[in-house]
């Protein structure tokens, strides 16, 4: 569909449908959660790496004044989700240090979207001091910093039957104070909240804790929504991108299409499953019809994931099926099924190091964030495992790009743990789970040629770092993955092609 009939189709759809457009510059397809990073070393983020190497978009922690958190001595990562009031510094940074992060982001076509929280503000505290020096009286729901007060919270109840929607949204998470959405003056400030960032040019938000809060009321709130701001390069009447959290696995009656009205949702069977099947307790012969058939949302009803910075600590939803970077070979494998695979849009994790679930990122003593550093390999040092930078993801968000908007085809198995597929004449990949070697002539359907294996190396200076592998005219190739390899996958694609040789050379 040409891009003109899309915005078209766009502007005159529903306000839901508007809301799970991502608002990408086009030619790119994924987004990259830089989980507690500096503002500013995003923004250098922005144009040294992430848009040379094709992201989307960059979901940046929650940007709200927290309260800060002291426990053990350290401060836990999950300060950042007890807002104290809607100031906008926080250990990432100051607010024009965000406002000119966007900037410079969007400037290379990096959209930027907001982790927000609106369901809570903190929980109690004896000395409520925020990142920004705003104060609050927790026990008494008093955060004057906003204003809210003990009128626009819920009354005080605890969370303790998820099979009650009533208690779900109504009750307190882990005792964090409640707000009542359905009064106007709640929604006026967090309309007033998502304006702003808006204004800045701010392209989505991802919605902490969506399940915990009325759908009418999200939908009430991000219906009143200004338009993105054109000056950032947004078409004119362009929607916010919205992308909630709702866990929901199948076993409670709170269903993420309840939240469908307000935009897209976060997956979180789609994590489950895909942990369970490339951690070996199934087999991957069986992701032959991998999306709806599993009992998936729609792919334009969802952002899907491998992990995410609750899952990956045992919060949240599918156990000890989640892969993540400390089971790096597999979960090597899951991102790059995830982002060969046409099924939805995808989100890829960046991390920093942690051996307690409550860890918090690497700090100096005196609390400030310690920005992650480049080693060679353009992977992180400092604390900080930057699971985007690793050459096997970002370069399968290229071949994502490349392929986009192509069919699966050629699907092939061993009828046990080794697969492999195209996308359409553009790509094509395979795959090893098994204990012994992959070693096959399969269908590329690529143009005959010499590709370079985007897993094992890049293509540089015209040749190939890691494995070639040699197209014959028929589009078969003789594919190897050994399974003592470092990786489980290989993938080419057409802008992996090497130079032909002129004619007589």
């Amino acid at each position: 569909m040409p891009p003109t009939a899309l915005l078209v189709l766009l502007l005159l759809a529903p306000a839901s449908l508007a809301q799970r457009e991502p608002q990408m510059a086009p030619g790119r397809n994924a987004i990259v959660h830089l989980f507690e990073w500096k503002w500013n070393d995003i923004a250098d983020e922005c144009e040294n790496f992430l848009a040379p190497k094709g992201y989307g978009a960059v979901q940046v922690s929650p940007v709200t004044e927290n309260v800060i958190v002291y426990q053990n001595g350290q401060r836990p990562w999950y300060e950042r989700y007890q807002p104290i009031s809607y100031g906008l510094n926080t250990r990432s940074g100051t607010e024009e240090e965000f406002r000119r992060m966007v900037r410079r982001c969007n400037n290379v076509g990096v959209r930027t979207y907001v982790d927000i929280v609106l369901n809570h503000m903190t929980g109690d505290h004896d000395s409520a001091v925020g990142t920004g020096g705003a104060t609050a009286e927790t026990h008494n729901k008093d955060y004057p910093a906003v204003p809210y007060h003990m009128s626009h919270f819920h009354p005080t109840c605890s969370l303790d039957n998820y099979q009650d929607p009533n208690q779900v949204r109504n009750c307190e998470v882990v005792g964090l104070k409640d707000l009542d959405q359905s009064q106007q003056e709640v929604r006026d400030r967090q309309v007033e909240l998502l304006d702003r960032l808006v204004t800045m040019g701010v392209a989505g938000f991802r919605v902490d804790a969506a399940k915990h809060m009325w759908p009418e009321d999200l939908k009430a709130i991000f219906g009143r929504v200004r338009n993105l701001n054109e000056a950032h390069g947004f078409a004119p009447n362009s929607r916010a991108f919205v992308y909630q959290e709702v866990i929901d696995l199948g076993n409670e009656p709170v269903s993420y299409k309840e939240y469908l009205d307000s935009g897209r949702v976060l997956d979180f069977r789609y994590s489950a499953e895909i942990g369970r099947v490339f951690g070996g307790n199934d087999q991957l012969r069986w992701l032959v019809n991998w999306g709806p058939a599993w009992n998936f949302p729609d792919g334009m009803e969802s952002v899907v994931f491998v992990d995410n910075h609750d899952n990956q600590r045992g919060h949240g939803a599918g156990g000890s099926n989640i892969l993540t970077y400390k089971n790096s070979k597999k979960y090597k494998m899951a991102v790059g099924f995830m982002l060969a695979h046409p099924h939805s849009l995808k989100r890829v994790m960046s991390s920093f190091a942690f051996d307690d679930k409550d860890q918090g990122p690497p700090a100096k003593s005196n609390g400030e964030l310690v920005s992650p550093t480049v080693n060679a390999d353009d992977s992180c040092g400092a604390g900080w495992i930057c699971e985007h930078r690793w050459r096997q993801i970002y370069n399968m968000v290229g071949f994502g790009n490349v392929v986009a908007m192509t069919p699966l085809t050629n699907w092939w198995d061993n009828g046990s743990n080794q697969i492999a597929f195209c996308r359409g004449t553009k790509g094509f990949v395979a795959f090893n789970n098994d204990g012994y070697d992959l070693d096959q002539s399969l269908q590329t359907c690529l143009p005959a040629g010499t590709y370079c294996d985007v897993i094992s190396g890049n293509l540089k200076g015209g040749r190939c770092l890691g494995k070639a592998v040699q197209v014959q005219a028929d589009g078969t190739a003789r594919i190897v993955i050994r399974s003592s390899e470092e990786d489980g996958l290989l993938a080419i694609h057409v802008d992996a092609k090497l130079p032909s040789a002129a004619p007589g050379a």
